[in-house]
Formats: C-alpha cells, sequence, structure tokens
C-alpha cells in the first residue's frame, strides 16, 4: 500500500494524461455498460431453449475477459500481491461472491436496477484504488478489512450480471444447467484474464518503475471508477 498523501504535484502530473485517456474512452463508449451482453449473444440468449452448455461457458468466458470493471477490479486486488497463495485467497473470494449472486439473481429474478448496481460496482474500484494507496490508514486509523470487502463487491459483481441476463429474458427450460455452464464460463474467463495480468505485472514488478508509477496507477483507476460512477448514475436519473 502506498501513502496517499506522500506524494506531491509531480505525481499528479503524470497521472493526469492516463486519467484523460480513461475518461474520453470510457465516455465515448457510447451505450455500452460495464456489463453489457453484445447484440449477437443478446438475441442468441433470447430465441434458444433447452440445455446449451458449451455455448454458454463460452459466453460467461467472453463476458469475463470483455468486462472492463472486473479486470479493474481485479487488477486493483491483486496490485500488492505476491505470493500465489494470497492471490488465490482473493480471488477465490470474489468468485464465491460473483457466483452466488448471479446464479441467485437469475434463478429468483431478483429486480433491480442495473444502473444502481453497475454504480456500485464503480464504487468497489473506488474502493480498491484507495485501498492501495493507503487513504483509509490515513482518514480512520485503520485499515478495513480487506478479504471481506473483496467478497462483499463480489456480491455485487455477480448481481450486475444477474440484472443482464434477466432483461433478456433467459428461457427457463434448462435455465440451471445453462447458468451452471455460465458461471463456468466466467471462472475460465476470470483465470484467463488474471493470467494475462499476473504475467504483465510480474515483467513491471522487476522494473524501477513500479513502485515509481504505483501511485499513478492507482490513481488512475480511482478515476476510472468514478467515470463509471457518473456514468451509470446519469443514466439512472435520465431513464
Amino acid at each position: 500500500m502506498l501513502p496517499i498523501f506522500r506524494r506531491g504535484s509531480e505525481a499528479a502530473r503524470l497521472a493526469f494524461p492516463s486519467m484523460l485517456a480513461i475518461v474520453l474512452m470510457l465516455f465515448t463508449a457510447g451505450a455500452a455498460a460495464a456489463h453489457a451482453v453484445a447484440e449477437g449473444d443478446k438475441g442468441y440468449i433470447q430465441e434458444i431453449s433447452g440445455i446449451h452448455i458449451l455455448p454458454f461457458i463460452y459466453l460467461g468466458a467472453k463476458h469475463m475477459v470483455t468486462g472492463y470493471d472486473h479486470l479493474l477490479f481485479l487488477f486493483g486486488v491483486i496490485f500488492f500481491l505476491y505470493r500465489l497463495k494470497h492471490i488465490g485467497i482473493y480471488v477465490s473470494l470474489f468468485a464465491i461472491g460473483h457466483s452466488t449472486t448471479m446464479l441467485l439473481g437469475v434463478y429468483f429474478g431478483w429486480n433491480v436496477s442495473s444502473y444502481l448496481v453497475d454504480a456500485i460496482i464503480g464504487l468497489s474500484v473506488v474502493y480498491k484504488a484507495l485501498d492501495n494507496l493507503g487513504a483509509f490508514k490515513v482518514w480512520f486509523g485503520r485499515q478495513p478489512d480487506t478479504k471481506l470487502a473483496t467478497l462483499i463487491f463480489g456480491f455485487f459483481h455477480g448481481l450486475g450480471l444477474a440484472t443482464k441476463i434477466l432483461e433478456y429474458q433467459i428461457a427457463q427450460d434448462g435455465l440451471i444447467p445453462n447458468l451452471l455452464a455460465f458461471n463456468i464460463g466466467v471462472e475460465i474467463g476470470q483465470l484467463i484474464a488474471l493470467t494475462v495480468i499476473l504475467i504483465a505485472m510480474s515483467y513491471w514488478r522487476k522494473t524501477s518503475s513500479f513502485l515509481r508509477h504505483a501511485y499513478t496507477a492507482n490513481v488512475v483507476m480511482m478515476t476510472a471508477g468514478f467515470v463509471l460512477i457518473g456514468y451509470q448514475l446519469t443514466g439512472y436519473f435520465v431513464s
């Protein structure tokens, strides 16, 4: 973790171009939301019925590796984790939370605003960036339980996906096997994304620039989270 208030204007100056790039990228994404399902996938989900294991595994994996909110949160979670044991614990907690609410949300038809859920998901990215910066220790004199926070935010990430699946009126015929297959795909996608992130992080950590730019990277991540929150809350109030 980094002490948030021990960096000067130089760090802010370095962060600004990257922050601006992410802001522009997210706002030019149009109507695409963090948990949106592609139009072709949407039509497929709406039209089929019965058990389709492999297609739903594919859809789940595709969702994870293209879900930038998931990837940002995972990036923040493992940012200062060096041992595979610790990484496994946190990723497992996130997977448990994500899987639980995705399955229960679709099965029981929980009617929750996708905008509000996705805003909370944006908040999870902000939280993790602040946690990495050491802000909570400075502000409150103590560090939150990061394992519990990872599990709780995992619940919201899964609920966000459930709201989207419900919007596409997935058929009840074969619902449970298809949902389980989708969840398996999500976990496969998570492993793929995590492997890529870890490989990139392992090379970056070997360079002298890691600690020098760790502050900037987390500020950029926090900015992206705030943009996602603003985007979703705007959608909620204008929809």
